[in-house]
């Protein structure tokens, strides 16, 4: 047994020497390894972070301001600050149109979508280039007053400035999050933390939600922080979280890819589909309504399970309403294409946003229309910057059924393409907000759409006599029941006591910043005693309205509820 101990002491030593080594051999590599980061580091430029203001607003849905001018318009978030960090209401900054909840109660109000995923709450958006391409780093809001709007930042791999258009579009979501209500009005700097992705960007789109507003929230600028070379994933990055693992979740918060979406679209029956489990024993009425309840990609997912529910979520019946709006960046001619089976059906369809950077082309709008178009009634098409006069031409062709359209913020359609419409007269719906209507196809559009119910014409500037078009809406339009002609330029009190005569049942009316309205030629008393079932006036900035016009409105207006008479 003593000779035991010296065999131990011996392999103890021996492990001991061999630690020791090991050691050694470690730190000499650390320390050649250091020197080989620190000759490296000295070798390559440092990655300096780049801060950058908004060179450019590009593209923006809706502004308080008029399009003449920059008071109140997106334009201000172009360049340095021009307020902050005050606090207050300032002309300088950019303001939305609307805020609050007040908006989705008033007599216009549209009816909403269903299958909308609660992750998608954008009710306006602006988009802003900048100088350099970087990798971002921070993204910087400044809010002068009411904040709280910004529901998500999104960031384009598309170079605004580059002359070579890109093959594809990519969006990337920095940051999402839900509505939250912010105490006090006060201005801030909003910063959130924000997702690293793997290409540089110059072109950053906020998405904004104002319901939870007391009144408009104001943005004076935003600040770009980014680095030229990308940067090295943090661990905290690289790390998987267990929510990610929710491939829904991943897609419509982070990934606007289009491949994905596409090729849920594009399902072709699989090799071996498996059994279809008790689902064979349910009615086709109950699998059809119980799927009602999903939003498309869940639908398209849904589909590569087995055969019957393939067959199920490819019926058209569950494609009568359509949303494709939260989906905006991922919408493409393919997607399009693949949808053309299932939509055959399709009543209530909506492409606001889609479409935009080559994403969707006029033949592309067109095949999908000529096959999907003969049952729709509703079409929403606000902001989407592909439509021409071709498009316009389609969609009266091949809708003839058509009673809603929304060509909000639609820009680019040129003035002569409106004549189009006048072909629809089923229309009981129209909103021109921010177009390039004139006066000619407008009078064209009331004279054969005797039907119109709602019409929008906010801050359209090239309709030169707004007299004479409340004049024909007096004689055409009897059934009108909400008008919007915010900031319109020219009409007078002759233009109102035609429009009064004539349209009784307006119960929703705009007349917010028309500088040639004055009580004096009592104007607002005829309103008020000749439309007794208004519920919304607006006179914001009229700064004529008098205690007799606030007393005619409430002795004979007895339904009035939203009264706007801020100056």
């Amino acid at each position: 047994m003593p000779p035991v101990f010296p065999m131990l002491t011996v392999l103890s030593m021996f492990y001991y020497m061999c630690l020791r080594r090991r050691a050694r051999t470690a730190t000499r590599g650390e320390m050649n390894s250091r020197r080989a980061i620190e000759s490296n580091t000295r070798a390559l430029p440092i990655n300096v972070e780049i801060v950058q203001y908004a060179k450019e607003v590009l593209d923006f849905s809706s502004h308080y301001g008029s399009e003449n001018s920059m008071s109140y318009t997106m334009w201000n978030l172009a360049g340095i600050p021009n307020v902050y960090p005050s606090s207050g209401d300032f002309t300088q900054t950019a303001v939305f149109r609307t805020y609050g909840t007040w908006w989705d109660h008033c007599p216009s109000a549209r009816l909403p979508f269903k299958r909308t995923p609660t992750t998608f709450c954008s009710q306006d958006y602006v988009e802003l280039a900048f100088e350099e391409p970087v990798y971002p780093t921070a993204v910087h809001i400044l809010e002068t007053y009411h904040p709280g709007a910004v529901v998500r930042i999104l960031a384009c791999s598309a170079n605004p400035y580059s002359q070579n258009p890109p093959a594809e579009v990519r969006w990337e979501v920095l940051w999402s999050e839900a509505p939250t209500k912010v105490n006090g009005p006060q201005a801030r700097q909003f910063t959130p933390s924000i997702k690293q992705i793997n290409f540089p960007t110059n072109l950053i789109r906020l998405e904004v939600n104002s319901s939870l507003l007391d009144y408009y929230t104001e943005l004076d600028a935003v600040v770009l922080h980014g680095v030229k070379e990308r940067p090295v994933l943090s661990l905290k990055a690289s790390m998987i979280d267990m929510n990610d693992i929710d491939e829904d979740e991943d897609e419509e918060k982070y990934g606007c890819g289009m491949d994905t979406l596409n090729k849920q679209f594009n399902i072709v029956a699989l090799r071996e589909w498996p059994s279809n489990g008790y689902f064979d024993k349910l009615p086709y009425e109950l699998i059809q309504l119980i799927l009602s309840h999903l939003t498309v990609p869940d639908l398209c997912r849904l589909a590569q399970t087995c055969k019957l529910l393939y067959q199920h979520c490819c019926d058209p019946l569950q494609y009568i309403h359509l949303s494709l709006q939260p989906y905006w960046a991922r919408i493409n001619d393919t997607s399009l294409e693949h949808l053309q089976s299932r939509c055959t059906l399709i009543q209530w369809l909506n492409l606001s946003w889609t479409g935009n950077r080559g994403a969707i082309s006029v033949s592309g709008f067109s095949r999908f229309l000529k096959v999907c178009g003969s049952e729709l009634v509703r079409l929403e098409l606000s902001c989407g910057h592909f439509l021409n006069e071709t498009c316009l031409e389609v969609i009266t062709e091949m809708c003839p059924n058509l009673q809603e359209l929304n060509l909000s913020s639609c820009d680019k359609i040129p003035p002569q393409a409106f004549n189009h419409i006048a072909k629809v007269g089923s229309l009981k719906r129209l909103v021109l907000y921010r177009t390039k209507v004139e006066q000619t196809a407008l009078l064209s559009i009331l004279n054969f759409c005797s039907e119109l119910q709602h019409l929008s014409l906010g801050s359209c500037v090239m309709i030169e006599d707004y007299d004479l078009i409340a004049s024909m809406m007096g004689a055409k339009c009897k059934k009108l029941r909400s008008l919007d002609l915010w900031r319109c330029k020219n009409i007078t009190e002759n233009g109102i006591a035609e429009l009064a005569s004539g349209c009784q049942l307006l119960e929703e009316l705009d007349l917010g910043w028309c500088p040639t309205l004055q009580s004096s030629t009592g104007c607002f008393t005829n309103l008020a005693r000749k439309l007794p079932n208004l519920q919304k006036l607006f006179l914001t900035a009229n700064r004529s309205v008098c205690d007799t016009d606030i007393e005619e409105l409430a002795a004979n207006c007895t339904h009035l509820r939203q009264l706007d008479i801020l100056d």
